[in-house]
């Protein structure tokens, strides 16, 4: 298998990258894996909820607002 490794400036391995055909690879050699690999966790899932629940509309964006602040427009 041909990996690739993330590293990060501290030289600590991060990630890895798999090319897409060992990818496809995987997938078809392990049923299921692909579910997994998208998979929110729970705490994450928590932690959305959380902030949504403590978002006031009032300071929300307009569609406009956040082209300009991107300056897409």
């Amino acid at each position: 298998m041909n990996l690739q490794y993330i590293i990060d400036d501290k030289g600590q391995i991060t990630g890895v990258f798999i090319p897409i055909q060992e990818w496809d690879n995987l997938k078809s050699k392990y049923e299921g894996i692909e579910e997994d690999a998208y998979a929110v966790p729970d705490w994450q899932k928590e932690r959305i909820r959380e902030r949504i629940k403590n978002t006031k509309p009032e300071e929300y964006l307009s569609w406009e607002e956040v082209r300009q602040q991107l300056k897409f427009g």
